[in-house]
């Protein structure tokens, strides 16, 4: 045709030759139609990427180090929080598995109670099983040539099935045995199968003595496993439920338990909390006496919901925030790349003159890209491990699974994925682009073209970096109000020391408070002692026992409405614990020594209490009555004291009333959960220690002590927010030193992109600092644009954050002052230091340049 149009035939060749590429790019366009072409050139893309890579090191070390700092973060991060929000639970079909029972404001967990379960039990219709469990964990001993306190717990012998659980070794709780008056039958942990008993292949059908019984060994557990509860325990026993029983147990209420079920297929726990909600109703009206039902409610949620409860939002929080350094990182390899890209288009252009398809190109760029990120990765998993049990040894007990975590082939697979992924995000830009001609007539790239999407990325690695910076000011701010808050109450040189004595040799009241007072007085003579008390919980945290304020009545409302006034601390203490904790009495008096043989009832009340009870009115003297089980005839309680308020509902909540009960020498009052000895002392607590456990050694070997400082307890409470605060800060460090770098880069670059113009403007009269100031403006711009969206997203997404601090609004402006002072500083010396090189460039010398 084009020789029909008047073109000679040596002239239409030459121009069908142009339009359609010479020999072997089409024979490489013919060789791409057939399938798996590119594993053919595979190979040759990645010894080229390699030799590459070797010639210019100063290109490839960084990137591999910027990439393994984004990738371990990501997957020490990914392998903790898996566990938390994602990872399938250790159980059989873990999704249809709830928790049932009921809620009331004093707690946040379900509780059931033998008094109303064995009606759910008979009338339940969702659940296709349902089971029982003990109440809480509770110390046991075994008794034998190597004595050993255990933790034990009793369960249905339908609670291993419903969750799916076989023992390794041995059976199950048979329904004989797990009735009243039943053979004694435990299975053991594999833990104690292990360390007491040296994985003995006989352990089947061995009596061991139990609490001073004989027991047999019907099973092992698994190894590792764990109650719904997150709880350990080293021995089940078959819960025995007494039906007839219930209604004389507990005041009528029953055994206390938590209870489980498997919901039926297609049942979803909405539909079942609807179904159960008319047998809930029942229950309330029938068991529950008129002044406790406010505030009952009914819950079926996940054993995920249940397990994770207080750690989900920070789980997100941290995986949000370590994607957000993963984001950095890709932002600052791809800008890496493109300026590679830039440089090598000269390159690329005699490449593709010399026949080198567009497909070629693009191959080769994408293989240069994956290679960088999957040997980011390789280094990334190595850093990921050291991460991780750096977190793990700084972590808090209260997280859970976390020291499960591990470095698995599931997390391996994560880690291969994102690293795939980041090399297309660094990759795709410099593989998409288009080999110029003109790019031949030059010694050096033109960075125009790429000069918009870089400055964008930077602008987006210093937004991000704003955002993470933001959200670790606040939990630093929070952690500093939890650190220096007023307790209350003197933690120096005091220590505890709580005693669980073994149930079968001190089984009574009696014998219980003759060993408490012995170690009272033995700990009284120890040098150094300024008090000595026994409580039955100590603040700011932990268990305490505690009540609804309406439960009490007092003369001026001797009939208070039912469920209000929030909920009561209650502790039991003998006449030194105000002395010990130096707790000030502000108005009456403490309890004394003499108080202790009366047969008075005396209580002393926290301000707020007083204030709560006796607005406007002196409370010493007063009496209150406890009407929460008999509103006729409740014991009634004189009013003694009133003490300063201590910090009593843990180091982040509001502090609650407290009523402080008087702990007399009477049997009834050292029943139930092992007291605590608190010990002040003007001596060290390392010299004080030793001596406690000494001393309730020459009372009686056998039992065990768990000795701590007040000061140790305190800081445990305070672990979980110095762990999400110590992460969240590292990962804004990495973050903001990422983007820092890859803001140095960009400017660096600029600059030397316009050394000719430099020269021009200083041949032409600018002085040094109109130069400095010409490279200023681009960092000073980009710097400002990034800050201003990350402080506005920053400030959007700071209200995620409410429930995780303490005293500081989300929205506090010293925080965000702050931070955005830090950005500004660290970027703005980031982008003085190109800056300053490029004033001092030489007019001649720049001219030649190129």
């Amino acid at each position: 045709m084009k020789s029909g149009g008047g073109m000679s035939p040596e002239e239409a060749r030459r121009q069908s030759l142009n339009e359609c590429g010479g020999v072997e790019q089409t024979r490489e366009r013919g060789r791409e139609q057939e399938p798996g072409w590119w594993t053919g050139t595979l190979p040759q893309d990645m010894r080229y990427a390699l030799r590459g890579f070797w010639r210019n090191p100063a290109f490839a070390i960084p990137v591999i180090i910027t990439l393994a700092l984004g990738i371990g973060a990501t997957t020490a991060v990914f392998s903790v929080v898996d566990r938390i929000l994602f990872r399938e639970l250790p159980y059989a079909h873990a999704e249809h598995i709830v928790s049932v029972g009921l809620v009331q404001s004093l707690g946040q967990e379900e509780f059931m109670s033998g008094g109303f379960y064995f009606d759910w039990f008979d009338n339940q219709r969702p659940f296709e099983a349902i089971s029982s469990l003990g109440d809480m964990l509770h110390a046991c001993d075994l008794v034998e040539d190597n004595p050993q306190q255990l933790n034990c717990i009793p369960a249905q012998a339908g609670f291993l099935p419903l969750l799916g659980i076989s023992p390794v070794i041995g059976r199950n709780f048979s329904p004989d045995e797990d009735r009243p008056n039943g053979p004694r039958v435990a299975l053991i942990s594999y833990g104690v199968w292990l360390d007491h008993y040296n994985h003995d292949p006989h352990i089947l059908n061995r009596l061991i003595n139990l609490d001073g019984k004989p027991t047999r060994i019907i099973g092992v557990l698994p190894k590792g496993f764990e109650l719904p509860t997150v709880e350990t325990p080293d021995v089940l026993l078959p819960m025995k439920l007494d039906r007839a029983d219930q209604n004389n147990v507990n005041g009528g209420f029953g055994q206390p338990m938590r209870t489980f079920a498997r919901l039926k297929s297609g049942v979803s726990i909405p539909q079942a909390k609807a179904e159960m909600e008319p047998l809930f109703l029942h229950t309330l009206q029938t068991f529950v006496p008129p002044p406790l039902r406010t505030g009952i409610h009914l819950s079926i949620r996940s054993l995920r919901d249940r397990e994770t409860q207080g750690v989900q939002l920070a789980a997100w929080v941290l995986l949000c925030a370590v994607l957000a350094v993963l984001l950095i990182t890709c932002a600052n390899v791809a800008g890496l790349m493109m300026a590679r890209s830039t440089a090598r288009e000269r390159e690329k252009a005699i490449r593709s003159a010399l026949g080198a398809s567009r497909g070629q190109l693009i191959r080769q760029s994408l293989t240069e890209a994956l290679l960088l990120s999957l040997a980011g990765a390789a280094a990334g998993l190595a850093l990921a491990e050291g991460l991780l049990r750096g977190f793990i040894a700084i972590a808090p007990a209260s997280i859970p699974f976390l020291g499960k975590a591990s470095l698995d082939l599931r997390v391996a697979l994560f880690t291969v994925a994102i690293s795939l992924l980041c090399g297309a995000f660094f990759g795709v830009a410099p593989a998409l682009e288009r080999p110029r001609s003109i790019a031949l007539e030059a010694r050096a790239g033109n960075f125009g073209r790429h000069a918009i999407l870089r400055r964008g990325l930077v602008a987006g690695q210093i937004a991000c970096s704003m955002i993470l910076l933001s959200g670790a000011g606040l939990l630093v701010r929070s952690f500093q109000n939890i650190e220096e808050q007023n307790l209350g109450l003197r933690t120096k040189g005091v220590v505890t020391a709580q005693i669980a004595l073994p149930q079968f040799r001190y089984n009574t009241g009696q014998e219980q408070m003759d060993f408490y007072l012995r170690a009272e007085a033995a700990l009284r003579r120890m040098p150094g002692i300024r008090a000595v008390t026994i409580t039955d919980s100590v603040p700011p945290g932990g268990w305490q026992s505690g009540f609804r304020l309406s439960d009490l009545a007092t003369e001026d409302n001797p009939h208070p409405t039912p469920g209000e006034g929030g909920t009561v601390v209650s502790r039991s203490v003998t006449p030194d614990y105000f002395r010990a904790l130096d707790i000030p009495v502000v108005r009456g008096r403490g309890f004394s020594e003499e108080d202790r043989t009366s047969t008075q009832s005396l209580v002393i009340l926290s301000r707020l209490m007083a204030t709560r009870l006796f607005p406007g009115r002196d409370p010493v003297g007063k009496s209150v009555r406890m009407i929460a089980i008999d509103p006729i005839n409740g014991p009634r309680f004189t009013v003694v004291g009133v003490v300063d308020d201590v910090k009593n509902s843990g180091l982040t909540e509001q502090n609650k009333p407290e009523i402080y009960l008087l702990r007399r020498n009477v049997a009834d009052d050292w029943s139930g959960r092992a007291p605590i000895i608190v010990i002040d002392s003007v001596l060290p607590a390392d010299t004080v220690m030793p001596w406690v456990r000494s001393q309730m050694a020459s009372l009686d070997p056998t039992v065990p002590v768990e000795i701590k400082t007040l000061n140790w307890t305190i800081s445990s409470l305070a672990s979980r927010p110095r762990f999400e605060t110590a992460l969240l800060g590292f990962f804004a460090f990495i973050g903001l030193v990422i983007a820092v770098v890859g803001l140095y880069g960009v400017i660096a670059f600029l600059a030397t992109q316009r050394t000719k113009e430099i020269g021009i403007r200083m041949a032409l009269g600018a002085s040094r600092l109109d130069i400095l100031r010409l490279i200023l403006r681009e960092g000073v711009l980009l710097v400002a644009l990034g800050g201003a969206v990350g402080l506005v997203a920053a400030f959007a997404l700071s209200r995620l954050l409410k429930s995780l601090l303490y005293g500081v609004s989300p929205h506090d402006p010293l925080s965000f002052v702050t931070v955005t002072f830090l950005l500004a500083l660290v970027a703005l010396a980031a982008t003085l230091i190109p800056a300053r090189t490029a004033m001092k460039v030489e007019p001649v010398k720049a001219l030649r340049y190129e």
